[in-house]
């Protein structure tokens, strides 16, 4: 999800994203497929302005939990565990 959200954002990187997300239908659990089709939700309805920060982090963030739980089995963690730093050059 580097490159999809935050300062470091690019075309190339949405198209990238996209296109592991369909790929996404053959190899995760629906709970992650769900995850990833919720934060797809949040941006096409924010379309043409920012996602409010809020449900932006909460969709990645569950989107971790999600892949989480696929490979733990179990979390203690929620959304709010998973940090996302800009790095910019």
């Amino acid at each position: 999800m580097q490159g999809f959200i935050g300062k470091t954002t690019s075309a190339k990187s949405k198209k990238e994203f996209f296109e592991e997300q369909y790929q996404s239908w053959l190899y995760c659990s629906d709970e992650v497929v769900e995850a990833i089709n919720n934060m797809t939700r949040l941006i096409i309805n924010s379309y043409g302005k920012p996602p409010n920060p809020e449900e932006g982090r909460k969709a990645v963030g569950n989107i971790v939990l999600a892949m989480r739980k696929d490979l733990l089995g179990k979390t203690k963690l929620d959304y709010t565990a998973f940090q996302y730093t800009d790095v910019i050059d």
